[in-house]
């Protein structure tokens, strides 16, 4: 029997607020953290993310606080990141209440930060972030919040990244983050095949058969959502009815 298709909302913080924008830039004011978190989990996400954009030093204890406060709400895992460099800042995020790590451009220029993690929490608890956007007949990977090129081809890196011991890759779409104009089914179809750990499918969403494609087509395990939910456009449990009648495996309520 195959696993459930998860459902997960993200937040994406500037350290106390939910914000949220268009090809990474545009931020607006999305709401109170905790507040969604709490909301989420009552209409049946399957998991949640907190991220830090903003990930400057100085905000690490009022993102960590959020972290608790999120992690308060909740009965489903919890997965965190932004600005987490050293083992240390994941055993932080970790006792604040996070359930897994996120990295992303720390990873890129230290790679061996992804096999640390993974030896201290195990590879189930290490999420890789990729934010990939095309260039020519590939895809470039994004670092620092989508705004420079690391170089570096990114289904090399989700390879990189899964043999170092990330045990999930979180993929977004620079191209179509925030554009609500679907899923890049193309790039998530190559990760997929690419790796052999569950990949999470992030930017574009807005139709549920946004989703519907991208766990047929695009063979994600995961579909990784923020301004569709924030804003009502796309609740929870609709959608997960939606795909259910269409034969894909999601968790529905008891």
């Amino acid at each position: 029997m195959s696993l459930a298709h998860r459902i997960i909302p993200c937040l994406d913080t500037d350290g106390e607020r939910v914000v949220k924008g268009v090809n990474f830039s545009g931020l607006r004011d999305a709401g109170d953290p905790a507040a969604l978190a709490a909301r989420y989990n009552a209409e049946g996400a399957d998991e949640l993310v907190v991220l830090d954009i903003a990930a400057a030093r100085d905000r690490r204890p009022t993102f960590l606080e959020t972290i608790r406060r999120v992690a308060a709400e909740l009965s489903i895992p919890l997965s965190a990141g932004g600005g987490i460099r050293t083992l240390e800042d994941g055993r932080a995020v970790v006792r604040a209440g996070a359930d897994k790590v996120t990295v992303n451009t720390a990873a890129v220029e230290r790679p061996q930060l992804i096999s640390e993690l993974s030896q201290e929490f195990g590879a189930q608890a290490v999420v890789l972030a990729i934010d990939a956007k095309r260039a020519g007949d590939h895809w470039d990977v994004m670092v620092r919040g989508g705004r420079e090129s690391a170089h570096l081809d990114a289904l090399e890196w989700a390879r990189i990244g899964v043999a170092a011991g990330a045990g999930e890759i979180l993929l977004t779409s620079v191209d179509r983050d925030g554009t609500q104009s679907g899923f890049d089914i193309e790039l998530v179809a190559a990760v997929s095949k690419a790796v052999s750990v569950p990949v999470i499918a992030s930017g574009g969403a807005k139709l549920p058969e946004h989703f519907a494609q991208v766990f047929t087509e695009g063979a994600a395990n995961a579909a990784l959502a923020a301004s569709i939910f924030h804003d009502g456009i796309q609740p929870i449990g609709a959608l997960k009815e939606f795909l259910a009648a269409r034969g894909i495996g999601v968790r529905l309520p008891c």
